[in-house]
C-alpha cells in the first residue's frame, strides 16, 4: 500500500512564468474531487494528503481551493485535507478565514511556502508565524513548509521554524531541502541534529536529486534514527508519482523502513 504525504488540488490559470509566454506546466493538475478519486484508485494510493495547489504569484488562488479540499475530506475517508495559509500581513483575513476551517473533520495539516512572499527570519512575518503554529499546537496539525535551494525557502531559513516551533509542533520540511545544497545540509547532519534534540521533524523526498534518497537511507541506517521521520510523497501535479514512488522504493528496500515510508508514519501523523 502507498500512502501519499503531499499532493494538490485545484487548477491554477495559464501565468508568464520567468518572462515567458503564459503556460501551465502543471499538467495533471485536477479541479474536480472525482478527478483526484480517480487518480488515487489509478495509482493504487490507498491514503493522500491533499492541499492547495499554488505556484502563480497570487495567494488568492491558493487559499480559494482550502474549502475544495475540506470537500474532498468529507467525500472519502482516504483523503485528508491541508490548508493554505500565510504568515504576511496582507493575509492575515485570508489566513484566519482559513484557520477556521480546521475543526472540520479530516483537517490535518497547515501549508507554509514562501515562494509567494515573506521569509521566515523577517520580523514582520514572526506574528503571522506565531498564529499559525499556536493553531497547530492546539489542534496537533502537521505544518507543511516548502524547501528549494537559496533565498527565502532555503533549509538556512526555514531551518528557524523547526528551531523556534519543532518542541510542540510536526514540522514537515517538504522536499528534503529541494536541491544538492539542502540535501547535503539535511543529511550531513542537521535533519538528524534536530531529531536528538527532540524535534518533531519530518520530512518527505519528493523533488529529491538522484543521490539523496540513498544518502539519507543509509544515514538512517547507521545513526539507527529518523526511520520514522520520512514520509513518501508525490507533489502531483508538480512531481510524478510512479517515478517518486519508483526512486525511493529503491532506496529503502522492501523492509521495516519502507512500511514506514510508505504507509505507518503517515498513519501516524494523519490518522
Amino acid at each position: 500500500m502507498v500512502f501519499d504525504a503531499h499532493r494538490h488540488l485545484g487548477v491554477l490559470p495559464a501565468h508568464p512564468f520567468y518572462g515567458g509566454p503564459a503556460v501551465r506546466p502543471d499538467r495533471n493538475a485536477r479541479a474536480t474531487i472525482a478527478e483526484l478519486i480517480a487518480d488515487l484508485d489509478a495509482e493504487g494510493t490507498e491514503r493522500a494528503l491533499v492541499i492547495p495547489n499554488y505556484g502563480v504569484p497570487d495567494p488568492a488562488i491558493a487559499f480559494s481551493f482550502n474549502e475544495l479540499c475540506v470537500e474532498a475530506a468529507s467525500v472519502d475517508d482516504r483523503i485528508r485535507a491541508g490548508l493554505w495559509v500565510s504568515p504576511l500581513s496582507r493575509d492575515a483575513d485570508r489566513t484566519e478565514e482559513a484557520l477556521r476551517l480546521v475543526g472540520e473533520p479530516g483537517v490535518r495539516a497547515l501549508k507554509l511556502s514562501f515562494l509567494l512572499g515573506g521569509r521566515p527570519t523577517d520580523p514582520a512575518c514572526r506574528p503571522g508565524l506565531d498564529r499559525i503554529f499556536a493553531v497547530a499546537a492546539e489542534h496537533d496539525l502537521v505544518v507543511h513548509v516548502h524547501t528549494s535551494p537559496g533565498a527565502a525557502s532555503d533549509v538556512d531559513e526555514v531551518g528557524h521554524l523547526v528551531d523556534w516551533y519543532g518542541d510542540h509542533v510536526a514540522v514537515h520540511l517538504v522536499h528534503f531541502g529541494g536541491g544538492a545544497s539542502g540535501h547535503i545540509k539535511l543529511a550531513g547532519s542537521r535533519f538528524f541534529d534536530w531529531i536528538d534534540r527532540g524535534k518533531r521533524v519530518y520530512t518527505d523526498l519528493s523533488w529529491a536529486i538522484g543521490f539523496a534518497p540513498r544518502w539519507l537511507a543509509d544515514e538512517i541506517d547507521k545513526r539507527g534514527t529518523g526511520h520514522d521521520r520520512v514520509l513518501f510523497a508525490s507533489d502531483e501535479p508538480w512531481g510524478d508519482h510512479p517515478g517518486e514512488c519508483a526512486r525511493l522504493r529503491a532506496a529503502v528496500g522492501d523492509g521495516e523502513l519502507a512500511d514506514l515510508v510508505f504507509r505507518d508514519t503517515f498513519e501516524e501523523l494523519y490518522g
